[in-house]
């Protein structure tokens, strides 16, 4: 499905040198895949949030109860 952004943009690098078309389609490439990653960590966030939140509870909970002590990241 071509947009008229799409054909906006292909037009703007069909008017650059060869080597400049390169360089900008590496930079989208990039980009997309930056966007894909974002995307699928969105997805999988969105499936463990109820046991993240959970978890979070729990730990809330046993820290409350005197069971646990906060994590010294120090000690990491």
């Amino acid at each position: 499905m071509v947009t008229g952004a799409i054909t906006t943009v292909v037009k703007m690098l069909e008017a650059l040198p060869e080597a400049t078309q390169a360089q900008v389609a590496e930079h989208i490439r990039e980009y997309i895949a930056e966007l894909q990653d974002d995307a699928e960590w969105d997805t999988l966030f969105q499936q463990t949030e109820t046991q993240l939140v959970a978890a979070a509870q729990q730990a809330k909970q046993e820290l409350s109860a005197g069971r646990a002590e906060p994590m010294d990241h120090t000690q990491l």
